[in-house]
């Protein structure tokens, strides 16, 4: 039946290619991808043939490369787990068993195949499907998937649950870790507690060789050249239900035998398997792009007792030759033209740089008059611009991987004897570093540069990438310098103060995207006194004070108040730890309404710092807050996220006509 099912359902669309039907666009979807509209969930799928499945992973990578070509998002890596996604949705009943994703990058074709499919041409657009897994958008989405390495512990935690809670029929989980998530510190976690803690999880190596930069480190030479065979696994397989049916096996001794089997293999193998080594079932590696195989061994090891790692060698950009000959660039590629691969905008536009490049072009400068300079970056190299200085002078930067904490320590360590570490991480991900910081850099108050990329609103990526808390969980720690520049000149006069002093953990933060200043090459760093603002104008109406990039709006809405009679003396505070008293002792004694403006939560942040300082030197003004409210924020473009978030020109005009009535009253 479903043979005849899958043969009829091609006989119909062929059939109707050669109709004229009044609603072409609804004609050209059904003749484009005739499997993929059939299918609104994974029971649909689950009811096609095995032999359908291949043109259904065709069918998926043609809809991504034409989606994706017109609304940009995380193109390769889902383009190489396709045949893996499909597979995982034949082969196990979900949402009943669980998928938990490690890093959403991979899971487009998941979205398509769970009843998003209509929907996807809103994915990562204001009020549309989000860029990640969701729990609060599909049942299918199991476990939220914005950073690296979680899926691992995760997915144990479900499985002992679904046990402790006797749940029948029993529960598969499976935790897919790839695009190198399993080099962090985390994975390796959860790896240990799944070794020892009674489970049936089923972990799956996505294999790929890249995280956005390609992958790095002695972990991934070894799943390089790491090799179980078929035959091999098959026949140990086998052997084992033999023993565990005739009952001269069981859970108890399994372990036991499972070690010494591990090491008569590593004997005769010459090759020591660091999953069996942890007393975790090994199979693999596999084709990951062979559909046939990964479903019938998936079918193989699912009702399998205890902990099992199926390695899938993948392909990043599978299906698209322009993503498979250069992964890295086709991480997220923007717009690009479906046919020919060209990317669209891509290349050295005229006008302001992008924030990073400042930083990136900046490190080089100050590392050739500066030898104890090096560069840390950990796996974005390119998206942080640490890669300019890696190509000037390899041996000076060090990627470390997903392993943000490792990377701060490893720069504290390089701090202690004698260097001068810029260790440049995104905001959202530097917040899996917060012990290291404290514990590793600051109470040694060391002369470690933290630089934070992707500070503040980011836009589509969304909640789990915003680089919002950094102010606010930074602020409480002794001794820390919390930056944060107007412009790009600012940027690069941090820079060079944070190595100009003996200064301990130096944090800058600055946005995603591009600046305002094409000149900047032309000014040369300064450095800044540490702790000291900017008056940009005077005024005697209302008191703004901003911090970073925020200013540009707070300029915007001065004028425009100006316009209308309004006085407003704004400062550029540059610094909110330590922060300007002088500037505050200047407003707090002139009475009038003080309206703050940050691009962080507005709780904790630079607004809390000016309340509390005033405060406590007795001073009462009005304070308007203006910064990201106490909840999260979802994705859009970072304009959209403004206004919704109440923190754009126009909201901070507003505050400011407001603050200077009721003054006025």
């Amino acid at each position: 039946l479903p043979e005849l099912w899958y043969s009829c359902l091609f006989t119909k669309n062929i059939c109707a290619m050669e109709m004229e039907r009044p609603d072409t666009t609804i004609q050209e979807a059904d003749n484009k991808y005739p499997l993929l509209q059939s299918i609104d969930s994974p029971a649909d799928l689950r009811r096609l043939p095995q032999s359908a499945l291949p043109e259904v992973c065709s069918e998926i990578r043609e809809f991504l490369i034409n989606s994706l070509s017109k609304n940009p998002g995380h193109f390769a890596s889902s383009m190489g787990a396709v045949e893996l996604t499909v597979a995982l949705h034949y082969v196990f009943n979900t949402p009943y068993d669980r998928i938990v994703w490690d890093v959403g990058h991979q899971a487009y074709g998941h979205k398509l195949l769970t009843g998003r499919r209509e929907l996807f041409a809103t994915n990562r657009k204001f009020g549309g499907l989000s860029g990640f897994p969701n729990p609060e958008e599909s049942e299918y989405d199991t476990f939220t998937a914005g950073h690296a390495s979680n899926s691992i512990s995760a997915a144990l935690g479900m499985t002992v649950a679904s046990k402790l809670q006797g749940e029948s029929p029993r529960r598969n989980v499976v935790a897919v870790i790839g695009d190198a998530s399993i080099s962090g510190g985390l994975a390796f976690e959860g790896l240990n507690n799944a070794a020892i803690t009674p489970n049936n999880l089923l972990i799956i190596l996505n294999d790929n060789d890249m995280s956005i930069d390609r992958n790095v480190g002695a972990l991934n030479s070894y799943l390089t050249h790491i090799n179980t065979t078929k035959a091999y696994n098959t026949f140990r397989y086998r052997i084992y239900k033999l023993l565990k049916n005739m009952h001269l096996v069981g859970e108890r001794s399994k372990g036991s035998i499972l070690r010494f089997n591990n090491s008569i293999k590593s004997l005769l193998g010459k090759q020591q398997n660091i999953f069996e080594g942890l007393n975790i079932r090994y199979f693999g590696p596999f084709d990951g792009h062979d559909i046939d195989r990964v479903v019938r061994v998936l079918n193989d090891i699912k009702e399998m007792d205890g902990p099992r790692i199926l390695h899938l060698r993948t392909v990043k950009g599978k299906g698209y030759r322009p993503a498979e000959k250069d992964p890295a660039k086709w991480h997220a590629p923007g717009l690009f033209d479906a046919v020919s691969g060209k990317r669209i905008g891509d290349g050295s536009a005229s006008g302001p740089s992008k924030w990073q490049d400042v930083f990136g072009e900046t490190l080089l400068e100050l590392a050739r008059d500066d030898k104890r300079i090096v560069g840390i970056t950990a796996a974005m190299s390119s998206g942080t611009s640490m890669n300019i200085m890696q190509e000037a002078m390899p041996e000076r930067v060090f990627d470390v991987g997903i392993s943000e904490g490792h990377a701060i320590t490893f720069a504290g360590g390089l701090a202690k004897e004698g260097m001068r570490p810029f260790a440049a991480i995104y905001s959202s991900f530097t917040q899996r570093a917060y012990d290291q910081i404290i514990h590793d850099v600051a109470i040694q108050h060391l002369p470690v540069t933290l630089c934070l990329d992707r500070a503040g609103i980011v836009g589509e990526d969304g909640v789990t990438h915003h680089g919002v808390f950094d102010m606010c969980y930074l602020r409480p720690i002794p001794g820390i310098i919390i930056s944060s520049p107007m412009d790009e000149s600012t940027l690069r006069s941090l820079m060079l103060t944070s190595v100009s002093g003996n200064y301990g953990p130096f944090v800058i933060r600055y946005p995603r995207g591009k600046g305002n200043d094409a000149m900047w090459r032309e000014k040369t760093p300064e450095v800044i006194p540490v702790g000291k603002g900017h008056k940009l104008r005077d005024g005697k109406d209302v008191a703004v004070l901003s911090i970073g990039p925020t200013g540009r709006w707070a300029v915007a809405a001065a004028d425009r108040a100006a316009a209308e009679g309004i006085s407003v003396a704004h400062y550029d505070m540059i610094f909110l730890k330590p922060i300007d008293e002088e500037i505050l002792r200047e407003v707090g004694e002139r009475g009038v309404p003080v309206i703050t403006i940050e691009d962080g939560m507005r709780d904790g942040g630079l607004g809390s710092a000016v309340a509390e300082w005033m405060a406590d030197h007795d001073y009462h003004p009005e304070i308007i807050r203006i910064g990201v409210p106490d909840r999260f924020v979802a994705h859009g473009k970072v304009p959209e996220l403004m206004r919704e978030c109440g923190m754009d020109e126009d909201a901070i005009f507003s505050a400011i006509k407001e603050a200077a009535r009721k003054s006025a009253v």
